[in-house]
């Protein structure tokens, strides 16, 4: 049986006007199942958010194939949502009509688009801030916000690419556990983008690992830490050894 999500040997090289081909991905395999929560790390520039975007059907491989439900996936579709770092809300709409943009394009009626919109106000905890503006929310308000518009269309996978890497440390730490309730609730696949190794144990059924530009599947690992978790787990001896297994995978991939 094909895996919900399956690629194999995706390569991408950008060609931009005037320079030299930039090769992103190279050989790129991954296999993700359905309910999954996996996260990828690695360095800087070795095609992660180019992965994203090509499940978001943004980007077109050059060779390879990326399966969804066992179908090439050959576009954008209401069945993957993307959440980016940069927070991406309209100045100008509400909480509640953030929230409800999907929707909107979607041409899905007014009284559907609010009972899901308040719906997911009250699952990311934004109650009482429906009719606030983004200049009036805390940065992880923001995200929230972020969150519950790429949920109010009810995908099938959540894309999420360094969501948190704006935030400060305090309020990073207390959205990854908000995540965690969010996703327990909603059951989406989650295919998460970091950094951050602490962040990516905590979160995930398993973490795969890829190499320097251009990017390939390195390792994975599978996150045997118990559900559902709480923070302190953070400084167990099983946490912290699998924390430098990764890290001794992933330092020789960081050119510095």
């Amino acid at each position: 049986m094909v895996p919900y999500i399956h690629a194999r040997n995706v390569n991408l090289t950008f060609r931009p006007p005037n320079r030299a081909p930039i090769s992103a991905l190279d050989g790129f395999d991954i296999d993700v199942e359905e309910g999954e929560f996996l996260s990828i790390v690695g360095p800087s520039g070795c095609g992660k958010s180019t992965f994203l975007n090509i499940l978001l059907g943004l980007l077109k491989p050059d060779s390879g194939e990326v399966l969804m439900h066992g179908k090439k996936i050959t576009g954008p579709g209401s069945d993957r949502a993307m959440v980016f770092q940069e927070f991406g809300l309209l100045p100008w709409r509400t909480v509640q009509n953030n929230i409800e943009l999907g929707l909107e394009l979607k041409r899905t009626s007014a009284a559907k688009r609010r009972t899901v919109a308040e719906r997911l106000v009250s699952l990311v905890g934004l109650g009482g801030f429906e009719n606030h503006y983004p200049h009036e929310l805390s940065g992880g308000m923001k995200q929230r916000v972020g969150l519950a518009r790429a949920l109010a269309t009810d995908p099938d996978v959540l894309l999420m690419d360094e969501p948190f890497a704006a935030l400060d440390a305090q309020t990073r730490d207390l959205m990854q556990v908000e995540l965690l309730r969010i996703w327990r609730e909603a059951r989406k696949t989650v295919l998460f983008v970091t950094h951050q190794i602490d962040e990516a144990i905590y979160l995930s059924d398993r973490v795969m690992v890829m190499s320097k530009r251009p990017g390939r599947a390195k390792k994975s690992f599978i996150v045997e830490l118990t559900r559902p978790r709480e923070y302190e787990m953070r400084v167990t001896p099983e946490f912290n050894d699998l924390k430098l297994e990764i890290w001794n995978t992933l330092k020789d991939e960081i050119v510095v």
